[in-house]
């Protein structure tokens, strides 16, 4: 677990995540051309009342999940 500080929409915070996650958020980020505070930013925007770790793997795990549907569906 790696913790790591970010100035999300000009506030500081910590985010805590695994290795695994650091690196796909980082893979996201750079796909969609933002800085990965960008990314946790618009993802932040979408508050849920969870934690901000628990959000950012849940969009995570949704986004691979859309590029693995994106695939099964182009292929059939």
């Amino acid at each position: 677990m790696k913790k790591r500080s970010l100035t999300v929409a000009g506030h500081q915070t910590s985010v805590s995540l695994e290795d695994p996650f650091w690196q796909a958020l980082t893979d996201i980020a750079r796909q969609r051309n933002q800085s990965i505070a960008e990314l946790v930013g618009d993802i932040d925007a979408h508050a849920d009342g969870s934690g901000l770790s628990s959000r950012i793997r849940l969009y995570i795990l949704a986004y691979y999940q859309r590029q693995l549907a994106e695939q099964n569906a182009s292929a059939s």
